[in-house]
């Protein structure tokens, strides 16, 4: 039963977060006005706002004028009600858990919106930042020593691959590791800086090969440390065990 609350939960933040994806970038009010057809601005009414089951019921098609939806909608919402179940998978009833699902909340969308205008925004970061230290000292659920080391740590990494190589990275992706440090600590966004790499790698050797990526082809970084930052959420204790009984 707290699965599914949990689920629901996180679809319905996911269709609230398809609003700030579209409406951030542009500096629109993300309240005002409701939410609407991009197409013929035919005001939404509640049974079309129903995360992902309004989709499916109109096939993918706005019920009024008959334009297509883009199939970020249903991702986001289904995304994001994943995410929120794995969390309270691995933290449980607890105060990190409600946190954690805040911070999910800004990282995917800045994911998204990194990933289709390359740039994060800053509305996203500062509050972020803000946030998290206000969370560390009112929650106390990581000291706040910690969530100023977490900060610092893979803040300094980054700054030091940008002055040697300013051409792969940006200055949001060290305020977007910043911000994942404050909440996590250090380790989380510092070995998800490596696994995003990696996965950076695998994506784009096909498109190397094939010749449709060259070394001056720029890949958004952003979504690639939350992907890694996320990895090392859920999965970091038993990613690290792996790492060393297969190589020590």
């Amino acid at each position: 039963m707290i699965n599914l609350i949990f689920f629901t939960f996180g679809l319905t933040i996911g269709s609230f977060l398809n609003g700030v994806i579209y409406r951030l970038p542009e500096g629109k009010s993300l309240v005002k006005p409701r939410s609407h057809c991009m197409n013929c601005g035919t005001t939404l009414k509640v049974f079309d706002l129903i995360p992902i089951f309004s989709y499916l019921i109109n096939k993918g098609k706005c019920r009024y004028c008959g334009e297509k939806i883009s199939l970020q909608y249903p991702l986001i919402e289904l995304l994001t009600a994943v995410l929120f179940l794995l969390t309270y998978i691995n933290f449980g009833l607890t105060i990190k858990t409600f946190v954690y699902l805040y911070l999910l909340s800004l990282l995917i969308a800045a994911a998204v919106i990194d990933y289709q205008r390359q740039i994060i925004p800053n509305k996203i970061t500062y509050v972020g930042f803000i946030s998290g230290l206000f969370f560390a000292i009112v929650f106390n659920y990581i000291s706040f020593q910690t969530a100023i080391i977490g900060s610092l740590i893979p803040a300094l990494f980054l700054l030091l691959i940008i002055l040697i190589y300013p051409q792969g990275m940006g200055m949001g992706d060290l305020k977007l590791v910043a911000i994942i440090g404050i909440f996590t600590g250090w380790q989380v966004p510092l070995i998800g800086i490596f696994i995003g790499s990696f996965i950076g790698v695998i994506i784009a050797l096909p498109f190397l090969i094939s010749g449709k990526f060259n070394s001056k082809t720029k890949l958004p970084f952003g979504p690639l440390i939350i992907t890694g930052s996320l990895i090392m959420m859920f999965w970091g204790e038993e990613l690290i065990n792996f790492y060393f009984n297969l190589f020590l």
